[in-house]
């Protein structure tokens, strides 16, 4: 017999267990399948936009117990050499996806969250309900489902998806360093073909990763000789790499990351996180993107269960809505400056207007980034 829940939450990392956080509190039966065990690495900036505090807390959230690094700082960094450093709005802090995610998972079990560890395989929406199947032979029938799977999976190839279809040329890459590169900065850097964002996590340990052009990674035999030849021409890239050691084994990589828009709703399934659309890395705020997410999701299904939203029609249109309002200008905008830092004459004109105008800076650092996040009434 298929195990029942109100609520399935294809994922477990950031969105996804904030989600399940928030609808359990709420009252309703929450099932979560993620398929790894905790704690694991993930590729990520690790910085998390301080828009998000009033919500985390209201959670029980509370992420000053991991002793994140306080970040205050913005600096953009050119292949020419040029910089601007200017203050962050809100500011922000930085936590590794190892540290904050099993925090989560940890509150999600207490908090009486049914995880299983597993790999969703199908999943099947017939007669007003889902039927779902995991690769260890496990069934489940739920009301509803929420995707937070990440920015790609074997599921999104079963669902038909347009964006999975298409081949992406981008890469990322990152590992953790010991370092004295500043606490409170958060420095990203561009180079031919990517970009690369830093800033220090939690215990003093500092993040690098970078987003590259595939085509021109696959030149080089190993990471070391790619961040050298290609990396190292953004010198305050090379001078940060020089004067810091390597924590990892090796560098965390995935590939065919696609930035191309995705469906907030597919086949049913309300999508939140990286799973409903993926923020360029040099924006800076994709986690922040997906805590809010998964707000929105919960206070949407809370109503429809509350009967305020009547039908599973006005649900998803109230969800599609209200993340094309909060997150489609984020996401054109990071289209946008990633275009622009790929082309040289582009970049250049944009580092020179940046530098004798500071304002142009802080505007495009508010249109990436959004307004703390008002608590549920």
């Amino acid at each position: 017999m298929p195990l029942e829940t109100e609520i399935l939450i294809i994922g477990g990392g950031l969105a996804g267990l904030t989600a399940a956080i928030h609808l359990q509190r709420l009252g309703l039966a929450v099932t979560l399948i993620e398929k790894q065990t905790y704690p694991h690495h993930k590729v990520c900036g690790e910085y998390i936009s301080n828009e998000t505090l009033p919500y985390l807390n209201w959670l029980g959230i509370h992420v000053d117990n991991l002793l994140p690094t306080q970040i205050t700082n913005l600096e953009f960094t050119a292949i020419s050499g040029k910089s601007v450093n200017t203050k962050l709005p809100l500011g922000g802090f930085g936590l590794s996806r190892y540290a904050i995610d099993e925090f989560l998972y940890n509150i999600a079990i207490k908090k009486g969250v049914s995880i299983f560890h597993d790999t969703v395989i199908h999943v099947n929406y017939t007669n007003n309900q889902f039927n779902i199947e995991t690769a260890a032979g496990k069934t489940f029938r739920a009301a509803h489902v929420i995707g937070a799977y990440g920015k790609r999976a074997l599921i999104d190839v079963k669902l038909e998806r347009e964006f999975i279809i298409k081949k992406s040329p981008y890469l990322a890459v990152k590992a953790h360093y010991k370092s004295n590169f500043p606490n409170n900065l958060v420095s990203l850097n561009n180079f031919k073909g990517g970009y690369c964002g830093v800033s220090k996590v939690e215990n003093d340990t500092l993040n690098i990763c970078y987003l590259a052009n595939y085509n021109s990674f696959k030149k080089y035999k190993s990471i070391t000789a790619y961040q050298e030849n290609i990396l190292y021409q953004n010198k305050n890239l090379k001078n940060i790499f020089e004067q810091s050691e390597m924590i990892f084994d090796t560098p965390l990589t995935i590939s065919q990351i696609s930035f191309d828009a995705k469906e907030p709703i597919f086949n049913h399934i309300l999508m939140i996180g990286d799973t409903a659309g993926l923020i360029h890395p040099l924006c800076g705020n994709g986690m922040a993107m997906a805590i809010h997410s998964a707000k929105i999701a919960s206070d949407l299904l809370n109503k429809h269960f509350k009967g305020e939203i009547n039908s599973r029609a006005e649900l998803e249109v109230s969800y599609a809505k209200s993340w094309k309002e909060l997150f489609n200008n984020r996401l054109k905008m990071g289209r946008v400056l990633s275009s622009i830092l790929k082309n040289n004459i582009l970049e250049s004109f944009a580092m020179n207007s940046i530098t004798k105008m500071p304002f142009v800076f802080n505007k495009i650092i508010k249109h990436t980034h959004g307004r703390p996040i008002t608590i549920p009434n």
